[in-house]
């Protein structure tokens, strides 16, 4: 396979809500991670309609994933937006599954997989969850770069996975990317939760159909907050938008 730039591998570019998310597939996202060089770190964000909602009130927010090489899709809303909108998503791409996959690709290649903000930096349950990915994952080399005796130029990831949670990982990202040495940098939030046991997702079924929010909800009553943000908040936006778009172009 050729070598791809981001713009052949990605396809089109959407803009939902002044987010640019690419649209492209599973396959074509792990194809190009697996080819990017180290010259120039390649960054991924998982953007959901959370993200998007966050954007619209945090413009350093909106401008950081914006720089992003690229956004996933990650939730099923960012489809159906999509097609309220007229703008082709061509697919939802669970950012869980693809951090699975990597890790698979990883265990394979024998990578060097750099962690930043795993359980969120609570040192004890951080050195349970990296203990439980070597297990899962024995060939990968996992580094904890929140570990006071990691030092930066001795640094060389296949890819690096920030886990802070939205806004903040991709900060970190940004701020890290240049200074720590990896072909890769993904911001993945809780998947590493779900690789460890940390936390359960929902049935596959339940998936399918796009209704993580209500299994996430029913599992922690504190996300009812975020639920709110993506099943009411952001649509409303979104139509909003429709509406904007249909008095521009009538003028």
């Amino acid at each position: 396979m050729k070598d791809l730039t981001a713009e052949e591998m990605s396809g089109n570019t959407v803009k939902i809500l002044r987010v640019a998310l690419s649209s492209t597939s599973e396959p074509e996202v792990l194809d190009f991670i697996q080819q990017a060089k180290a010259t120039k770190p390649l960054v991924i964000f998982t953007p959901n309609p959370e993200f998007l909602v966050a954007a619209q009130e945090d413009s350093h927010f909106l401008a950081n994933l914006n720089q992003a090489d690229i956004n996933i899709p990650d939730g099923f809303g960012l489809v159906l937006a999509g097609k309220i909108l007229g703008l082709p998503v061509k697919e939802r791409i669970k950012g869980a599954d693809l951090v699975e996959k990597l890790l698979s690709i990883g265990e394979i290649e024998k990578w060097e997989v750099g962690i930043a903000g795993a359980r969120r930096g609570d040192p004890k349950e951080s050195k349970i969850l990296f203990e439980r990915l070597s297990q899962k994952y024995p060939n990968v080399e996992f580094i904890n770069l929140d570990d006071s005796r990691f030092t930066v130029h001795d640094s060389r990831f296949g890819i690096v996975f920030a886990c802070h949670g939205m806004i903040k990982q991709e900060n970190w990202i940004l701020e890290n990317k240049d200074k720590i040495k990896a072909r890769v940098f993904m911001g993945v939030g809780g998947s590493l939760d779900f690789l460890t046991g940390f936390a359960k997702r929902a049935p596959v079924r339940i998936r399918k159909v796009g209704f993580e929010w209500l299994w996430r909800g029913l599992q922690k009553p504190g996300h009812w907050k975020r639920v709110y943000a993506a099943v009411i908040v952001f649509p409303l936006l979104v139509i909003k938008e429709k509406i904007r778009n249909s008095l521009f172009v009538n003028r």
